[in-house]
Formats: C-alpha cells, structure tokens, sequence
C-alpha cells in the first residue's frame, strides 16, 4: 500500500511553501532597493565629478592613489 501523507503534514507543506515564497519576496525587494539605491548614488557621484569642485576631487583623489601605489612598491 502506497503512503499518503497526513492532512496536517499537507497543510504544514503548504504553509511552509507560502513562508518560502514570502521570504523570497522580501530578500527580492530587498535586492531591488539595494540596487536602486547604489544606481542612486552613483548618478549623484557621477553627477558630482562633472562640476569644477568634483573634477579637482578626482584629480586629487587619483593623485594620493597613485602615491599610494607608489609608496607600496617601493616598500
């Protein structure tokens, strides 16, 4: 004789089922407003480098980096 399961280990199978799907939704949105919020900020960055004091910014910015590298070859 074949095995059925329980009326309640159904019901506990679907609640269960119903609790992975709304985890996964959560975590999808989660992903989501991580990823909006790094295109967010990556746009006001972008958007700083194009004024005069965002350029002398970057310019600094790869200046130390370059001494950095520098410094950490010689070493």
């Amino acid at each position: 004789m074949a095995f059925t399961p329980s009326k309640d280990q159904r019901r506990r199978d679907r609640e269960q089922k119903k609790i992975d799907k709304r985890i996964a939704r959560e975590a999808a949105k989660v992903e989501k407003l991580a990823a909006e919020q790094a295109a967010e900020e990556a746009a006001t960055l972008e958007a700083f480098y194009k004024t005069e004091e965002g350029i002398k910014a970057k310019e600094e910015a790869d200046f130390e980096a370059e001494l950095a590298a520098e410094a950490a070859a010689s070493a």
